[in-house]
Order: structure tokens, then sequence, then C-alpha cells
């Protein structure tokens, strides 16, 4: 039986995400000089501004204008012609600190929050992700390299791509639709646009399964020249589904980027991940689902559940050994994974998922899972 599934990403110049870069650039420079500095940093931009805004407690010195104007330069928003100036625009700050009462559980160990958190992982790819969020990131990475190796040098920051798989009998067969929406410069054509985007970035990473069927839209509107921040306001943790599986398995909610680990909403969504991904690498199953729940001011989850494809070995029993071998208090977690080190900023884009640069993306715990079997 056939059926689609469709996900997208977007690219650093996307307003959210200037946004959740910002937010993370921010807490990295935190953690850097305090392990236990706290932070919720959330950031708004707009037509020529940028608003800095949440509860910080450190004893870190930090310039947030800085590091807010370094984040937009690095993505290359350094003139009036890309619509938005690292160098002109306005940044207001708008800091407290984290509320006592909070802190003086957290600080304990308790979890500073109730919530859900959920990790997935499937054997459909290497990078045992969703193959439609897979390989919309790829062009998502894709388009970054051509814009800043000069191959497509007329493009501008602000991208998103999408990506429709068609599946049948749970493979993925091939490819119904590309859409990708471009910024660029106003000299180029859109004639040459498409040709270039098609040859350069469609073709060149969806080659395998793209066929003489497959449709793509590439700047369905036509022109699309001024966008970004000037047009396009963007908040911190806007895009949950991107940063997560592409809307394949379940979203708790919670937002990643400008939380420090000892918030679960990031924590716990890694730790599932990690047991996700280990689960379905042991080969006792195709797919995994794991849900956590956390109530603020208790240590350890107050449930944990596990959904399985093709599993070869009792829900019950992998629970158990969950349990058996995995402390997921907040700061269990946080030592498991090495949390309290300047991490987050790369993972504000381009996924906090398939990195080769992060604990929770590790495969050493695979024995534990097919001893099971």
């Amino acid at each position: 039986m056939k059926h689609y599934i469709s996900a997208e990403s977007v690219t650093a110049g996307h307003p959210d995400k200037m946004c959740d870069q910002i937010s993370d650039a921010i807490l990295d420079a935190c953690l850097e000089q305090d392990a236990d500095s706290r932070v919720a940093c959330e950031c708004m931009t707009t037509t020529g501004t940028v608003i800095v805004s949440g509860e910080i407690t450190t004893k870190a010195w930090v310039n947030f204008q800085d590091i807010a104007r370094k984040v937009v330069r690095d993505i290359w928003y350094d003139s009036l012609e890309a619509g938005f100036s690292a160098d002109d625009v306005s940044v207001q700050i708008l800091i407290n600190s984290q509320s006592p009462d909070i802190a003086q559980w957290v600080d304990t160990g308790w979890a500073g929050d109730q919530g859900i958190m959920f990790g997935y992982a499937s054997n459909e790819n290497d990078a045992y992700m969703p193959t439609p969020i897979y390989l919309a990131h790829k062009l998502a990475r894709r388009l970054e390299k051509v814009r800043k190796d000069g191959t497509l040098s007329y493009l501008q920051p602000d991208w998103k791509t999408q990506v429709s798989c068609e599946y049948e009998d749970g493979a993925v067969k091939r490819i119904d639709a590309v859409v990708i929406s471009n910024q660029h410069l106003e000299s180029v054509s859109m004639q040459d646009l498409r040709e270039w985007i098609t040859k350069h970035v469609i073709k060149h990473e969806l080659s395998e399964l793209i066929d003489d069927k497959t449709v793509f839209h590439i700047n369905p509107t036509g022109k699309f020249v001024i966008w970004g921040p000037k047009w396009d306001c963007g908040l911190t943790g806007r895009k949950i589904i991107i940063d997560t599986y592409g809307g394949i398995g379940r979203h708790g909610g919670g937002a990643f980027s400008w939380k420090d680990p000892s918030k679960v909403d990031r924590s716990a969504a890694y730790i599932a991940r990690y047991l996700a991904k280990n689960i379905v690498a042991s080969g006792i199953c195709d797919t995994c689902e794991i849900q956590l729940a956390y109530a603020i001011w208790v240590v350890e989850p107050v449930s944990i559940f596990v959904d399985m494809k093709s599993p070869k070995v009792e829900t019950d029993i992998v629970v158990k050994a969950i349990e058996d071998n995995f402390d997921l208090s907040q700061w269990g977690i946080i030592s498991f994974l090495d949390l309290k080190k300047p991490i987050f900023a790369k993972t504000a884009t381009y996924w906090h998922f398939w990195r080769d640069d992060v604990s929770w993306e590790e495969l050493n715990s695979i024995n534990i899972f097919k001893n099971l079997i």
C-alpha cells in the first residue's frame, strides 16, 4: 500500500533559526565561563531589530549585544543588500535572573519543570532518521555549501526546503516532490536559478530517489529577493518539528534552543533520542519511539513509554533494561551526556540529531539492548 509523507527544513538565515542561534550562542557563552549557568534566553527579530529577553543566572560576564551581532554577521546578514545588517541592527536586551523558587530545587537535582519529551529512531537510513526530513536537511546543508563556496553566489541566507517521499509497504520507494524557496539577488533570472538549483542541489543530493515523475517546485512564487528578518518576524523555539523528526513520531511541545541542560525539555529529549537510536541500532526493532514524562521537583521520570515496530523483545523487558542501566534524573542525564559544555550553538541550525559531534548521537549502548534477544 502506498502513502506519502513530507518534511521541511530551513537554513541558517531563516528568521526563526537566527533567533535560535542567538539564544544558543548566549547559552554557550555563559557555559564557557560558568558550567552551572541557568539560561532561559529567548530572542525575537524583525525589521532592523533584535530583542533578547529571558532569565539568566550566571557568574559569567557576557556581552549580549556583541554575541547577537556576531551571529547575524556569520549568517551573512551583513549589508543592506542582504536586507538585514549586523552593524546597523538595534539589539535590545531584557534579561532577568531565574526565579529562586525554581533554582532551589533544580540546584539539588530535581526536575525544573513538568512535561513530556519524545525520542525517535528508524533503521531506514544510516542517520537513523525518518527519510523525508533526512533528505530535506541534506538539501538545506547543500544550499548552505554552494552559497558559501561560490558555486551559487547569488543565493542569500534565507531558504526553505521540503521533500515528499512515496512509501510502499513501509519502505521509501521514490521522491514524489521537492520544494525549494531561495532568497536570491535580483540580478539572477528565474530560469537560471531553477536550472542551477536543480543541477547543483537537488540532483546532487537526491539522484537515487528522483525519477521522471518527481515534481520540482523551485521558487514557486517567482522572485524572492527581500525576505529574512526584514519581512518575516523571527522567534526562538518556533521550528520544533524541523528540530526533531519532521512530524514523524510525536512531539511533547517543548523547544530546545534557549534552554540550558537543566531544563528537561532539552536534556530529556536528547537522552530519549539516544536510547531510541541505540535500541534500533541493536537490531531488536525497526523503529523506536520513547516518551519520558517529568514532574517539577520530582527526581525520576514519572513514566517511561517505549513503542517499537517489528520488535524482537517484549516492551516491558526493554523498559526494565532502560531503568536498570540509565539514570534518567535531570543530573543523571547531564552527567551521562556531558551536557555542561558550550556545545549547543552548533545545534541551532542543521538539526539537533543526525550529527557526529554530540554525545546523544553516539552508539555506545547497543549491547545493552542486543543482549535482550
